[in-house]
């Protein structure tokens, strides 16, 4: 399968249009339907209808692998050019919203950083194909267990903080002056559904087996200051490393004990790590490594 061909068939399906998907790849329109023609011929599958324009069954099975697919393509690309390359002069750090751990902000290069913020699926993604030097990801996890990460590159994790884990409460909630919670203390309460601003409720769930959770409101976004905003203004209870809950106005943080759960940090790296990414490898040595 040509993995050219695949791209411009991803992009017509994004954009459900021959004539956008021309447009954003640089090529005619004759062209992209040649593209896809050649994709259906080499299938023996018809993956798009044409008016409107939109995936087919066998198109939409095709979607699921092209992403994985066209990711790992450009992971190798990017690992091999890694290798060739001199080593970068700053640093280029991509981040979860709550991974930077006070650990991690204070071993940080004094100047020549880069940090992005992105959505909690795009950091491994990003180290992957180059567009970061170093990843920074976190969750929650068992004491001492390294975390579920998707498996989009061969990439190496380093375990650099372990957190207590906290329930962020308005301050005249009833369970607020408690010193510390369980999980069943809250089976009733209605959370923010806040996958990339918070600790996602569907870690929580794999973390104690099950539960409903249930989700007051969504937000997506990855600021931490609205999310700890909707939760002092009690539109939904927020589960965050202690390190971050603490000292939210108008909120109180109250540990979580059970079940037994940490929020852990871990860096990410393709390869082996060079310069600045070297340096700071070097100053968080100390974690643990698979």
């Amino acid at each position: 399968m040509d993995p050219h061909l695949l791209r411009t068939y991803v992009t017509v399906a994004r954009l459900a249009s021959f004539s956008e998907a021309a447009r954003e790849l640089g090529y005619t329109q004759s062209a992209v339907s040649q593209h896809i023609a050649a994709l259906e011929g080499d299938l023996g599958a018809p993956l798009l209808t044409r008016r409107p324009v939109a995936p087919t069954a066998a198109g939409e099975r095709l979607l699921e692998h092209a992403g994985p697919l066209l990711l790992r393509l450009e992971a190798a690309r990017a690992d091999v050019v890694r290798m060739a390359a001199a080593p970068e002069q700053g640093l280029s750090l991509a981040a979860t919203a709550t991974a930077l751990h006070p650990r991690v902000v204070a071993a940080l290069p004094g100047a020549g950083v880069t940090l992005r913020v992105l959505a909690r699926d795009l950091v491994p993604a990003a180290v992957a194909t180059g567009d970061a030097g170093l990843g920074l990801v976190d969750g929650l996890a068992a004491a001492s267990d390294p975390l579920r990460l998707p498996d989009v590159a061969p990439l190496t994790a380093h375990g650099v903080a372990e957190d207590t884990v906290a329930v962020l409460l308005p301050a005249a909630h009833p369970l607020a002056r408690r010193p510390f919670l369980r999980l069943d203390d809250l089976a009733d309460a209605l959370w923010l559904d806040a996958a990339d601003a918070g600790l996602p409720l569907a870690q929580l769930r794999a973390a104690v087996g099950g539960g409903a959770f249930r989700p007051a409101l969504r937000y997506e976004g990855t600021d931490v200051h609205a999310l700890t905003t909707l939760a002092a203004a009690g539109r939904g209870l927020t589960l965050l490393p202690r390190t971050v809950a603490d000292g939210v106005p108008g909120a109180v943080a109250v540990p979580l004990t059970e079940p037994r759960i940490v929020h852990r940090t871990e860096l990410l790296h393709a390869g082996a790590p060079r310069g600045a990414a070297a340096e700071l490898m070097e100053r968080l040595a100390g974690g643990d490594r698979r």
